[in-house]
C-alpha cells in the first residue's frame, strides 16, 4: 500500500477517532445487586419489534419484552420460546407449535394460539409493516385447533423457517396491544416495560407474573450514549454497568488493563459493506463496481476503524458459519487496476459521487478511510453524515443514494439480493435461481453448497463493497455473568444475567 494511503488512513481514523480519556478512579468493586444498567450508542426509533429495521428495536425488547415462538440462543442454536415444543411434516409443509399452556401478555390476557395466528396473519398481510415480510412469503395458512397448539402451512418448503420464526419481527404480538407496541409495549416476555425517557432511558422491570424461570435481575434500564468520550467516561465512572456493541475500540486496552472490568470479544453477524446503489450510473457497470472494490485496502480498514479487531469478507456471509468460502483474495488492493477498470467503463478521469454515512462510529470511520482510498482511483466521493431516522427513510426505504456503508446485522440474510424492491437495486437471475433451489431445501450440507454459490455469485458481480464483520465488543464491570459474548441475533439478552 503506497505510503500517502497509509498516513491519510491513519490520520482520518486518528482524526475521527481519538479520545483523551481521563484518568477516573476504578470503581469498587460491584457488590451483588438485582439491577443493570446497559449501555448502547443508538436510541430505537421505537419498541415494536414487529414494525421496524434498526436493529436498536430488538436488541431492547428481543427476548427481554417480547418472545418469538422459538429463541435464538447465546450459541446460535435454536431454543423454546412461546411454544414449548415443535414438530415438522415430511414434506417440511406444516409445522405444529405447541404453546406454554399459561403464558400471558404483560396486560393479563393469554398468549395462546389465537395471538399467534393473529401475529404471524399480521406480519404476511397486504398492508404489513415489517421489516422482514419476506420471513412469512411461504406461509399460506395458519390454524388455531385449540388454545395451546398453532398449526402453520406452508405453500412452499422454506429451509430457514424455523430460523425466522425465532427472530425479533416474528415476535408474538397481542390483538388488543399490538397497535400500541411502538411507545407501550406489551409482550409476554419476563420483563415488562416500565418507562421511555426520550434521549436518554428505557427501563424494564422483572415481570412477576412470567410463566418461566424468573430473571435475577428486578430492573434493567438501557442507557443510550453516542458519544464515544461518554461512553468510556459512564464506564469508568460506573454509570454503566456493560456496554455491548463498544464501538471505541481504540479504548478497549486500557479497560483489559483495569482488574474492575472484563471485556469479551466476540462474533457478530454484521456484514459491514459498501452499499451500493447498482441501478444508478455508473454503479450499472460492473467494471466500475470491480474497480471500487480493487480501490479498497481491507487491511487499513481494519487497523484504522476497527483496531485490529476484525476480519475481512469478500462477499455478504460470516466467516463462522458453515458454508463460508473465503472471497477475500478476489479483488486484492490494487488502486492501478482499478484506474484502468474505470478507464474501461469510459471514467478515465474518475468521476464525482456521494457517499450518505449513518451515525454508528464503524460507518463515520469507515466512510471517511473509503472516501480517501476512492479519491486516489480518482473517484471524487462527497461524504454526507445523516442522523439515523433519516437514513432509514432516504437511503433504506427511499432508495435515494448512490453509496452508503452499513453493517446489516441480521443473521443469515444473504437472500436480501433477492428481493427486487431492497435498497441495493439488484437483478440477478444467477442468484435468484440460486435462492428458489434453497428455499427448497432442507439438507444442511446441500444448503451450506448453495450458500457458496451464492457468495460466488455476489462477488463476481461486485454488487457491494465486501469489507469486514463487524466484532461484538462488550466491556463491562468485573463480576458482571450472564451478557452474551457472540452476538447470533440482535438482541442485549439479559434474561439469564446475575451479579456475583
Amino acid at each position: 500500500m503506497p505510503n500517502r494511503t497509509a498516513r491519510l488512513a491513519l490520520a482520518a481514523a486518528l482524526a475521527l477517532g481519538a479520545v483523551t480519556f481521563g484518568t477516573a478512579p476504578t470503581p469498587a468493586r460491584a457488590q451483588a445487586r438485582a439491577d443493570l444498567v446497559v449501555g448502547m450508542r443508538l436510541e430505537p426509533p421505537h419498541l415494536d419489534p414487529t414494525a421496524g429495521a434498526a436493529a436498536a428495536i430488538k436488541e431492547v425488547t428481543y427476548a427481554n419484552l417480547f418472545e418469538p415462538l422459538l429463541r435464538v440462543g447465546p450459541e446460535g442454536n435454536l431454543i423454546p420460546g412461546l411454544a414449548e415444543r415443535w414438530t415438522v411434516s415430511a414434506d417440511g409443509l406444516t409445522y405444529t407449535f405447541l404453546l406454554r399452556p399459561n403464558a400471558k401478555f404483560h396486560d393479563g390476557r393469554l398468549a395462546d394460539s389465537a395471538a399467534v395466528k393473529f401475529s404471524l396473519d399480521r406480519a404476511r398481510g397486504a398492508d404489513s409493516v415489517n421489516a422482514q415480510k419476506s420471513y412469512f412469503a411461504a406461509i399460506a395458512a395458519v390454524d388455531a385447533p385449540d388454545p395451546h397448539t398453532a398449526v402453520v402451512t406452508l405453500s412452499r418448503p422454506d429451509g430457514l423457517f424455523l430460523f425466522h420464526m425465532a427472530t425479533g419481527d416474528a415476535a408474538i404480538v397481542g390483538p388488543d396491544s399490538a397497535a400500541g407496541n411502538k411507545q407501550t409495549p406489551v409482550g409476554t416476555g419476563p420483563f415488562k416495560f416500565e418507562r421511555w425517557v426520550a434521549g436518554d432511558r428505557v427501563v424494564l422491570a422483572r415481570n412477576p407474573d412470567y410463566d418461566g424461570p424468573k430473571p435475577a435481575l428486578e430492573r434493567v434500564t438501557f442507557r443510550f450514549i453516542s458519544d464515544p468520550a461518554a461512553q468510556v467516561a459512564a464506564l469508568k465512572a460506573g454509570d454503566i454497568d456493560s456496554f455491548p456493541q463498544f464501538d471505541t475500540y481504540e479504548a478497549l486496552p486500557q479497560f483489559r488493563n483495569d482488574r474492575a472490568f472484563t471485556v469479551m470479544v466476540g462474533t457478530t453477524e454484521g456484514e459491514t459493506i459498501l452499499s451500493t446503489n447498482n441501478a444508478r450510473k455508473p454503479f450499472d457497470d460492473v467494471r466500475v463496481r470491480r474497480a471500487m472494490a480493487h480501490a479498497i485496502d481491507r487491511k487499513t480498514l481494519i487497523e484504522g476503524v476497527l483496531f485490529g479487531n476484525g476480519s475481512a469478507i469478500g462477499s455478504h456471509f460470516p466467516p463462522h458459519r458453515a458454508g463460508y468460502v473465503d472471497l477475500t483474495g478476489l479483488y486484492p488492493y490494487d488502486p492501478t487496476k482499478a484506474k484502468a477498470l474505470l478507464a474501461q467503463a469510459g471514467y478515465p478521469n474518475g468521476f464525482d459521487t456521494v457517499l450518505k454515512l449513518p451515525p454508528p462510529i464503524y460507518a463515520r470511520r469507515s466512510g471517511e478511510l473509503i472516501a480517501a482510498m476512492l479519491a486516489e482511483v480518482g473517484i471524487r466521493a462527497k461524504v454526507e453524515p445523516m442522523e439515523w431516522a433519516p437514513w432509514l427513510e432516504k437511503v433504506f426505504k427511499g432508495k435515494d443514494y448512490d453509496l452508503t456503508l452499513i453493517a446489516h446485522t441480521e443473521p443469515l440474510d444473504i437472500d436480501v439480493y433477492a428481493r427486487p424492491d431492497y435498497y441495493f437495486n439488484y437483478k440477478s437471475e444467477r442468484f435468484n435461481a440460486v435462492q428458489a433451489e434453497l428455499d427448497r431445501t432442507q439438507d444442511m450440507d446441500k444448503r451450506n453448497f448453495l450458500y457458496g454459490e451464492q457468495q460466488r455469485v455476489l462477488a463476481d458481480d461486485a454488487v457491494n463493497g465486501f469489507l469486514f464483520m463487524l466484532p461484538a465488543a462488550t466491556v463491562q464491570k468485573a463480576g458482571l455473568q450472564g451478557m452474551w459474548l457472540n452476538r447470533p441475533v440482535q438482541a442485549n439478552d439479559v434474561t439469564g444475567v446475575r451479579w456475583k
